[in-house]
This record gives C-alpha cells, sequence and structure tokens, in this order.
C-alpha cells in the first residue's frame, strides 16, 4: 500500500474531525455549546466510539455546493457504550452546514438506526441544526422522511432517545417527537414547527425563541419535552443514567443493578405518613423515595402535569415504572396533561417490559368546561386504555382517595393489575363523603331539626362505611391491606412472584387506542 493512499486517508481523517473549522468551533464554544465530536466523546464510555461513514460527502451540484464538502457531512454516526452496553449514537454538527440535514447525512442517520434494529441497542440523536438543507430542495425533505420512518418502527423495539442540544425547527422536531424520551438545554436549545418571525407575519403575534420554543417551555407547557438540563454536560450525564434503567431492546429485560438496600427493610415513617384529615396534602414522591432502593427516584416530565408522577425506581435491583397521584399539586386530581402523561409513561413500560407500581390517592377527574371542551374525556380515556392493555407487571397501592371512575383507571383489579394492595387510610367509594351525603340523603337534611348537625352525622356514618378498604377487601377487589411499614417487602415480593407473569391480549394488528 503505497504512502499516497495512506496520507490521502488521513488528510480525510482530519479534516472529517475539524469539521466546520477552528472559527467555528470557537463560535460553537462561545454559546456554552460542545461540538458534536465532544458531545459523542463525552457521552460514551471512553475509547468506545466507533464512527462510521466518516467520509460520506454531499453530491449537491447546485448552488456552488461542489466546491464545499467536508468529509462526514454534518454529522458525526458511529456506535460506542454506555456502563459497557452497546448504543448507536448521532449528533448533528452546527460547525457544518449549519448542521443542516442533507439526503447523504440522512442516510448516515438511517443506517445506523437500521443497524440497531438489527441487534437491539438504543438509538441516542443529539440534535443541533439548521434544519433541511435549502440547496438540496426534496432530496433533504426526502431524508426527513426517512428518517421519521425508521423512527416509527424502531418504536416499540429499541428505546430512542432524542437531546435537543441547539436548534430543531420546522419539520425536523417530528423526529424527537416520535422518539420515546426528549432532552432539552436550558437556554441553547428551542424547537417549533414555525418560528417567531412567520407567526408575527402570520399572527401577528410576537414572541422570543425562549418563550415559543425552550427548554423550560416544552417541559413545564406543551409536555414536548421530558427533561431540562443546565448545560450539554448535565444532559449527556442524565441520558446515560436514564439508560441505565432500561433494556437494549423489547426482548430483554432492564438490567439488574446489586443493592445493599435490604429487601426486608422496614419504614417506620410510612405508619403516620399518610394524613389522617383527608384534605390535607402530602408528597407523594417522598413516599416513593423511602421505599426505593437507596431512595432514588429517576422522575420523568417533572415540569409537566404536576399532579401525577411518573418516573423510574429500583427495587431489590430491578427497575420499576412508577406512576403516582401527587395529593400535592391540585390534591392529585386527573386531568388531560396528566391523562396524557400516564399514558404515554405506561405504554412506555409495556413495550420495554418495565414492571409498573401504581400510587394511587385520586379524587377524580378535574371538573370545568375548560376540561370538558378540552376532551378530558377522550384524554382521560388514553389513561385508562394503556393500563388496561398493558401485560406487564402491574401492582396498585392505594394510599387514601380511589373514588369514581378515577377508581376503576387508576390500575384497579378490574383492568388486569395482578396485585392491588391498600393502606388502613384508604378510601374507595363512587365519590368524597360529603358529595355522597348531599345526594343520598338530600330530603332527610331538607327535613332535619338541625341540618348541619344531620349532615355531619351521616358524613360521618359514610366515612366509617366507605372511607376505608375493608368493602373492597371483602369483595376481593383489593388482595390485601398491608401495614404502611411493611410496603417495601411486599412490592419487591409481589414483583418477584410476577416475574414469569405472561399475559396475551386478543390476536389483532393493533389497538385503537383514542388519539
Amino acid at each position: 500500500m503505497g504512502r499516497g493512499v495512506v496520507e490521502r486517508l488521513e488528510d480525510r481523517l482530519a479534516s472529517n474531525r475539524r469539521g466546520g473549522g477552528e472559527d467555528k468551533i470557537e463560535r460553537q464554544h462561545a454559546q456554552s455549546k460542545l461540538t458534536a465530536r465532544e458531545r459523542v466523546e463525552l457521552f460514551l464510555d471512553e475509547g468506545t466510539f466507533e464512527e462510521m461513514d466518516a467520509l460520506v460527502e454531499h453530491d449537491c451540484t447546485d448552488f456552488g455546493m461542489q466546491d464545499r464538502r467536508i468529509p462526514g457531512d454534518g454529522v458525526v454516526c458511529g456506535h460506542g457504550r454506555v456502563e459497557g452496553r452497546p448504543v448507536f449514537v448521532f449528533a448533528q454538527d452546527f460547525t457544518v452546514f449549519g448542521g443542516s440535514l442533507s439526503h447523504a447525512n440522512a442516510q448516515k442517520i438511517c443506517k445506523i438506526m437500521d443497524l440497531a434494529m438489527k441487534v437491539g441497542a438504543p438509538v441516542v440523536g443529539l440534535n443541533d441544526s439548521g434544519g433541511a438543507r435549502i440547496q438540496e430542495g426534496v432530496a433533504s425533505l426526502a431524508g426527513y422522511a426517512d428518517i421519521f420512518l425508521r423512527n416509527t418502527l424502531a418504536s416499540g423495539v429499541v428505546p430512542q432517545v432524542s437531546a435537543i442540544m441547539g436548534p430543531c425547527a420546522g419539520g425536523a422536531v417530528y423526529s424527537p417527537a416520535i422518539t420515546d424520551f426528549v432532552f432539552m438545554v436550558e437556554e441553547t436549545s428551542y424547537m417549533f414547527v414555525t418560528g417567531p418571525d412567520v407567526i408575527k407575519t402570520v399572527t401577528h403575534e410576537e414572541v422570543t425563541k425562549e418563550k415559543l420554543g425552550g427548554a423550560m417551555t416544552h417541559n413545564s407547557t406543551s409536555g414536548v419535552a421530558h427533561f431540562a438540563s443546565r448545560s450539554d454536560t448535565e444532559c449527556l450525564a442524565h441520558i446515560r443514567r436514564l439508560l441505565g434503567f432500561l433494556p437494549s431492546n423489547n426482548a430483554e429485560h432492564p438490567p439488574v443493578r446489586k443493592t445493599d438496600d435490604s429487601i426486608d427493610r422496614e419504614i417506620p415513617e410510612l405508619d403516620a405518613f399518610v394524613p389522617e384529615d383527608p384534605n390535607k396534602p402530602y408528597d407523594i414522591k417522598q413516599l416513593i423515595r423511602l421505599v426505593a432502593d437507596d431512595e432514588n427516584l429517576f422522575e420523568v416530565h417533572e415540569h409537566f402535569a404536576k399532579n401525577i408522577v411518573v418516573g423510574f425506581i429500583r427495587l431489590g435491583g430491578r427497575t420499576v415504572g412508577v406512576i403516582a397521584n401527587q395529593p400535592n399539586h391540585l390534591a392529585g386530581v386527573l386531568d388531560i396533561s396528566a391523562s396524557v402523561k400516564g399514558a404515554r409513561f405506561v405504554r412506555f413500560c409495556d413495550a420495554f417490559n418495565i414492571p409498573l407500581w401504581i400510587v394511587e390517592d385520586v379524587p377524580g377527574f378535574l371538573p370545568g368546561t375548560e376540561q370538558e371542551w378540552g376532551g378530558i374525556i377522550r384524554h382521560g380515556a388514553k389513561l385508562l386504555y394503556a393500563l388496561a392493555e398493558a401485560t406487564v407487571p402491574k401492582v396498585t397501592v392505594i394510599t387514601r382517595k380511589a373514588y369514581g371512575g378515577a377508581y376503576c383507571v387508576m390500575g384497579s383489579k378490574h383492568i388486569r393489575t395482578d396485585v392491588n394492595l391498600a393502606f388502613p387510610s384508604a378510601e374507595i367509594a363512587v365519590m368524597g363523603p360529603q358529595g355522597a351525603v348531599n345526594i343520598l340523603y338530600r330530603n332527610e337534611i331538607r327535613s332535619a331539626d338541625d341540618p348541619e348537625a344531620e349532615r355531619a352525622r351521616l358524613v360521618k356514618e359514610y366515612q366509617e362505611k366507605f372511607a376505608n378498604p375493608f368493602v373492597a377487601a371483602e369483595k376481593g377487589y383489593v388482595d390485601e391491606v398491608i401495614l404502611p411499614r411493611r410496603l417495601r417487602r411486599k412490592l419487591i415480593a409481589a414483583f418477584a412472584v410476577l416475574q414469569t407473569k405472561r399475559d396475551n391480549s386478543p390476536a389483532k394488528k393493533h389497538g385503537n387506542i383514542p388519539l
């Protein structure tokens, strides 16, 4: 092999590593952003990155593009390892043509997605792009559609994670939207279908990029993003942590971690954790942490629909997905956003063999014209559908309120939940005692000598009859009423016996979830 060929290869690889050049790299750093290659190398285990298609170049000859070619063409692709497990990754390089998507670099992304599907490994996309490469016209749009198709086919087969680490606008937003989890970086990333200038022209609204599609907007208002990080470095560390809870594909189970946290650990503080006053709030996240291995909760969608909490914990070293009503926010009521948030998380866990722990303290669905006109019936049905459809091990614990249709939705025995436990403080009824008494005893209260005293007496009587878990336990709807201090041991025992669970749904192409 001649020295000239080796030098030619080395020159091309060096050009690939330089990206758009030192000036553009410095500009990227000045914006508190890492380069694509720096992100990949920081994300993966040290020394494990194997780059693919480093020499790919676009073939566009219009608008002088034939004289502007850089090996790699604006996206770094390949595979490596995270905590020793294989992961495929692509990172758009904003220093090369603004990270714009060409047909050539779209095919690079498609290639690693196809390979990830074949070998059964997660795909992580680090997005930082000005959008479709205008010089290529429809060819770049075709590249987006090719990626969208693979996102869809890979859904439920391998975990897909998107990190928005710069601009992501127009059609480019739909690839992250299909993926399982979306991370954003505060103050340096944004997503929107149409930008502020277009909005001002069409609707005459004035809005900044940050307010329109910044990290906190999509984390707290739209729910498009699941995580907000303060820097590129923190974002990549959080993705690594997330992957540690997940299996590599839908044919595997999540990895098991060794823990020194005893499976028999009792939690005495749980005995008095739920307030006696049914209207007094408490933090369900603290209860979850007390039960979890090493009190570790990895919360998902923390800033969106705070009346429901979703996330991952480990119990006895095994990953468990948690979905819990949050009495600290809107009394834990279910509304449109909470229903959609919960349903999305449940379906992910079911697709990837992650058992579900449902923690229930729910007074019902949020009333009001805004909710009804917004489609609470349709959106609430999504959560019901997701939990009923799920065949992974499911364990429900009722800590306090379980009222009305929300009782049915939140993992009741009637929708194929395997183990249903209740604290002695559980209240399982069609509705709360005040509302029930007003309906059931309207005439008696009205005709009483002291209506308020009679109402109070009847409320107390109703509470004694229904504000406890025993009627449901007598009917077999609750399998066991437990001492709260024993919750951790009970959950670990339940999930252990359910490890070999097999459950099937009727043969069909797919159901029709009420989207």
